[in-house]
């Protein structure tokens, strides 16, 4: 743009001091450029007018100034020759009615595909629309949608369903909360999605699914959660154990997500041991294809968990490579993991703690480790677990040459 144009005061949104792109006038009368002042209202401590100071509601309207808005963009045709960008005129915001007739639209055989594209396309453009979307109450349509795909046995358009879905849901609202309580057949819905070998049910499918399945058991009650079928928790530890969803990290962060949420009501850590999980999750996490810190902290968390109760911990103790995956692990990768090994180790020595489990956890380094996190910069609470595992088994370790003594003469007091 040349410098010597001089732009017209009026043309500048008060607050960015850039041209105008799409001018709104809000309800204290100032005129805004609508793309500034809705950041301005999402993240400014106190809701007021930059202007006046006025108070100016979050949710308040913005009313469109078409005239000034010909007006910048006349100005910058006629001043083109000298750099100056034209201006586009905006799309017209989304409006709960359109939403609504889409909604309407998914009950007509013929139409409701075409309604489910726009209604995906709309929901991916951008916040607004999310926002106005889930007003209009597109989250409960999308339930409902799925629950009738599974009642009728159909696949399509589950994948724009479970986008849609995923794109407008908020777990934490109260009308969610009851959505998932009221249909216990959700999980079961999307449980028979995962396990469909349907060809229009592909892995971005599942993954979705599972997604969503997520957000579902965030929202869920304890009630909800204590009902849950043990085929549910077997599908999610088959998940872990076939290759069909693990080229999707994704995928597994979900299916764990969902395992550690549930763990603790009921009798779903049973559920979750019995299904093999303890075996399983091993086998994830040495998996080289799966590399992720975050895949890592989550193994870790649910192996803590299922360590917790006989059960589990026989599952752990018959891997091969359980103690030594633990021990290499530990201070490798980040504090949560070095919680989740130090709770296991813990569990071991205390409750399962034979003369053979004690000597592997020596011959693979894990006794050193537990040394090496007293040493390490780590947390006060971390340090103290690793003393309380040396203080149990010391007078065993400290015979071995697999250890330096003076470790355990320091610290195992």
């Amino acid at each position: 743009m040349d410098e010597n144009i001089e732009v017209p005061q009026y043309f500048l949104c008060p607050i960015s001091l850039q041209i105008m792109k799409d001018p709104v006038t809000t309800v204290t009368g100032i005129t805004y450029d609508r793309q500034t002042i809705e950041h301005w209202l999402s993240t400014a401590e106190d809701a007021t007018c930059p202007a006046t100071n006025q108070p100016l509601p979050r949710d308040s309207d913005l009313t469109p100034n078409h005239m000034l808005r010909r007006l910048i963009q006349a100005w910058c045709i006629a001043n083109a020759k000298n750099g100056i960008d034209q201006i586009p005129t905006p799309k017209s915001p989304l409006h709960k009615s359109t939403v609504l007739n889409l909604i309407r639209k998914l009950k007509n055989p013929v139409m409701y595909v075409d309604s489910l594209k726009k209604m995906d396309e709309l929901a991916n453009e951008d916040e607004k629309n999310r926002k106005c979307m889930a007003k209009a109450g597109s989250a409960k349509a999308m339930v409902l949608f799925v629950l009738k795909c599974f009642k009728e046995g159909k696949t399509t358009g589950l994948e724009e369903a479970l986008r849609i879905l995923h794109l407008t849901w908020n777990s934490h609202t109260d009308e969610n909360q009851q959505l998932v309580d009221n249909n216990l057949a959700l999980s079961e819905a999307l449980t028979w999605i995962l396990k469909s070998t349907n060809i229009e049910v592909n892995v971005i499918t599942k993954t979705q699914a599972l997604v969503v399945l997520t957000k579902v058991i965030e929202a869920a009650t304890r009630s909800f959660l204590e009902r849950l079928n043990p085929d549910f928790v077997k599908e999610m530890v088959k998940i872990l154990q076939s290759n069909k969803l693990k080229t999707s990290q994704q995928a597994v962060k979900s299916t764990l997500q969902i395992l550690i949420q549930i763990c603790p009501v009921g009798r779903n850590r049973m559920k979750i041991i019995e299904a093999g999980a303890v075996f399983v999750l091993v086998e994830t996490e040495l998996d080289q294809s799966l590399k992720s810190k975050k895949i890592t902290e989550l193994i870790f968390t649910l192996l803590a968990h299922l360590c917790s109760c006989a059960d589990g911990r026989a599952q752990f103790l018959k891997h091969p490579a359980g103690i030594a995956m633990v021990s290499k692990r530990l201070l490798r990768v980040s504090n949560a993991t070095d919680d989740g090994g130090l709770h296991i180790f813990a569990s071991i020595s205390r409750f399962s703690a034979t003369n053979e489990v004690l000597v592997e956890m020596l011959r693979v380094g894990g006794v050193s480790k537990i040394c090496m996190v007293i040493q390490a910069d780590c947390a006060d609470d971390l340090k103290k677990k690793a003393r309380e595992i040396l203080r149990l088994h010391s007078s065993v370790w400290r015979n071995s040459p697999c250890i330096q003594v003076y470790l355990l003469t320091r610290y195992a007091r």
